[in-house]
This record gives C-alpha cells, sequence and structure tokens, in this order.
C-alpha cells in the first residue's frame, strides 16, 4: 500500500480538517503517498484530485468545513459512474481509499469494493451522529455546543421578554443533536423522530409552568419530527402564549471545531491509515466506550443506529 487516495462526501461537519491532516500526516510518517480526492465522488468521477503534502494541511485542524470540499453525486450511485472512478484508480495508482462522511458516503465506498476491490477505509463524518458502531462521528459535539449556545442566547431573551421560543435543529431521520443539546441547555420539551409527541401534552406542562410563575420556556425540535414554525403556531393558537421560532439550520454544520472533535478525528484518520497499511480491505473506524475500535463498513449502514430513549425520559423528569 503505497498511494492512498482521501476524500470527504456527503455533508460537511467540523473536524474534518483535522482527520485529513492525519490521515496526511501519518500516511507521509509511514513512507506513504496521499491523493486528495475535491469534492468527493463527483471529484472522484472527473478525477478532480491530485497530492497532499505536509503544506498541504498546514493551520487547517482549528478549520471547520473541509479543505477537500464535498459534494453529492447520482452518477457515482451509477455502474457507469462507478466505472469512470474506476478508471481514474489506475491513471493515479491509487491503492488504497479513505472516505469520511456518512453511512450514504459508506454505502457508497463498499459497492465501489465489492466491484473493484480497492481497500477502503470509512471515518464517520456526521453531526448526525447516526452512525451504527460507534458512540460518536466526526462533527457531533461541535453541532451541539453550537446549538446549546444558541440556546443559552435565546434564553436571555425569552427571560427579558417571558416568551416561548421554539429552536427547530438538523435532524432529519436522527434526533441525537436535539436529545443532546435539549438535555444540555434545560429545554422544557424535546421532540424527536424517535418518539411520537402529544402536542397536548407540551401544552400543559407550558401552562403549568406558567402559573406557578414560569416566565419563560424553550422547545428544542428536531426538524425531522416537525416543523418549527408549525408547532409555534399551534402552541401559541393553543396557550396565547407569546411564542417565536428560531431555525439554527446549516449554522449547526460550521464553526471551529471542539477539543474532542479534533482528538477524535486526528485518533480516527491516524488509524485509518494503520488498516490500510495492515491490508485491512473494507473497514470502518468507530469509538467505544472511549476506545477507537475497527469493525466492517457494513455495520455502517445495515440498520438504523438506535437513540438513547432512556436520556430522552430523563429530560422530560428534569424539565417538570
Amino acid at each position: 500500500m503505497q498511494r492512498i487516495a482521501l476524500l470527504t462526501s456527503g455533508g460537511d461537519s467540523p473536524g474534518m480538517n483535522a482527520a485529513i491532516r492525519a490521515v496526511v500526516r501519518k500516511s507521509i510518517y509511514h513512507g506513504r503517498e496521499v491523493i486528495g480526492i475535491r469534492r468527493g465522488f463527483a471529484g472522484f468521477i472527473e478525477a478532480d484530485m491530485g497530492p497532499m503534502n505536509l503544506s498541504s494541511v498546514a493551520d487547517i485542524i482549528h478549520r471547520g468545513g473541509t479543505i477537500l470540499r464535498t459534494a453529492r453525486s447520482e452518477e457515482f450511485k451509477t455502474a457507469e459512474g462507478r466505472q469512470k472512478a474506476w478508471e481514474n484508480v489506475g491513471r493515479f495508482g491509487i491503492q488504497g481509499l479513505i472516505v469520511i462522511g456518512g453511512d450514504g458516503s459508506f454505502a457508497g465506498a463498499d459497492a465501489f469494493y465489492r466491484e473493484y476491490n480497492l481497500p477502503v477505509v470509512g471515518i464517520p463524518g456526521t453531526i448526525d451522529n447516526d452512525i451504527t458502531g460507534t458512540d460518536f462521528s466526526i462533527g457531533f459535539d461541535t453541532a451541539v455546543n453550537t446549538v446549546v449556545e444558541a440556546i443559552n442566547k435565546i434564553r436571555d431573551t425569552a427571560t427579558s421578554h417571558e416568551r416561548t421560543f421554539i429552536i427547530e435543529v438538523m435532524g432529519r431521520n436522527s434526533g441525537a443533536i436535539a436529545l443532546t443539546a435539549g438535555l444540555a441547555g434545560g429545554a422544557e420539551s424535546i421532540l424527536i423522530p424517535e418518539r411520537k409527541y402529544d402536542l397536548a401534552e407540551v401544552c400543559e406542562k407550558l401552562k403549568r409552568g406558567y402559573r406557578r410563575g414560569k416566565l419563560h420556556s424553550v422547545i428544542v425540535v428536531a426538524e425531522g419530527a416537525a416543523s418549527g414554525i408549525d408547532i409555534g403556531n399551534e402552541i401559541k393558537s393553543e396557550t396565547g402564549l407569546d411564542t417565536k421560532v428560531t431555525i439554527l439550520g446549516h449554522l449547526q454544520r460550521g464553526g471551529t471545531p471542539t477539543a474532542f472533535d479534533r482528538n477524535l478525528a486526528s485518533m480516527m484518520g491516524a488509524m485509518a491509515v494503520d488498516l490500510l497499511i495492515q491490508g485491512e480491505k473494507k473497514k470502518m473506524v468507530g469509538m467505544v466506550a472511549g476506545e477507537i475500535v475497527t469493525l466492517d463498513m457494513d455495520e455502517a449502514f445495515k440498520e438504523k443506529k438506535p437513540i438513547d430513549l432512556e436520556l430522552h425520559g430523563l429530560a422530560g423528569i428534569l424539565s417538570i
């Protein structure tokens, strides 16, 4: 394994640059070459790639986003698209591939391995933290802290104006961000796609709080559970409370990665290189109980990662 290719795919997440840095520097340390593929699988198909060196990854560990940029590629989902990428494997002398992304990116890498037997290693990079086989994915901790910071600031205004605020966060299929940030931010209610909710109960909880003298409330809604705007309108109609809605949107993807995400990315990136050098063919890197682990890439997308519903119950208890 002399020449390793690297790409970032799907939605960007804070810490991807730290992982890129680790892959490049660990490879060079072991005397290997790295080919950086720009714009994910789309760049793989279009041969938008080139060699990376120590200078390529200087001063990036603290930067959000990805210097390799990212894009979604419908063409790579086709056999014809993957054939074009395979032609570039030969053109650039690529002997192994590291993919930083989510379960969709891993599925693409897995399909490519099955068709062409090119060794691949996946590094989980998604703010949704919805990849099975790892406790944490790169970017999740930063996204949660971004939401908590927003909750703290919004709570100041909510208190000053005696308002109820609905905060909509990312999470079409996973309520991990909403649940973790909502618990840490002391939200009165947390609505997630994994658990049905009764809006009448949410409204009654708000009214109980205001009857005992509470001046404000914060409700966190995962986008996959409901529209924050719809929830806000219904609560205002049902309770008569002054209700405002904030949709955080892509604000959650950006920003300087936390120390946790930088360290996680560094350890995962280094392990990914080790796996290819050791001759592994189709693996993903994860973290379980604080330890870096490896498992078959199939584990990442064969089933939906469960969310900790006991944590949701705890959030409800603590917000009475």
